[in-house]
């Protein structure tokens, strides 16, 4: 198999990724790590979650579209895709690491008021 290569972090990328790397909060992220046909910003495998960082780009010319048909192609294929701007990651870095961990503590059947509760009964949703 081919190796991809890594292309240069954004700012806010790797300022991020000094606050992911390691074990942060017991979760492993990986940076620029290959779902299907795609390199995604960082991905959490004990989350099963997509990180992707958004900065000015992502909402020019065919940009969106071509975020929408990634972000399909994630989620059809079982990983939930979260998305942070670029923008928040500089105004607030610790605020947006621990939005992340947090989010990824929140077992995907549960709504965010039930996070802590037990799981649902067979039959129940």
């Amino acid at each position: 198999m081919a190796r991809r290569l890594r292309r240069d972090l954004s700012l806010p990328e790797a300022l991020l990724w000094q606050r992911l790397r390691g074990k942060h909060a017991g979760l492993k992220f990986r940076r620029q790590h290959p779902v299907g046909p795609y390199v995604v910003d960082y991905y959490c495998p004990a989350m099963k979650t997509v990180i992707e960082i958004d900065g000015e780009g992502h909402n020019r010319a065919d940009r969106p579209m071509r975020d929408a048909v990634r972000d399909a192609f994630i989620s059809e294929n079982g990983f939930r895709v979260v998305h942070v701007s670029a923008q928040r990651i500089l105004n607030d870095l610790d605020a947006a690491a621990d939005a992340i961990v947090a989010y990824g503590a929140r077992p995907l059947h549960h709504s965010p008021e039930v996070a802590n509760g037990p799981p649902p009964r067979a039959g129940e949703d």
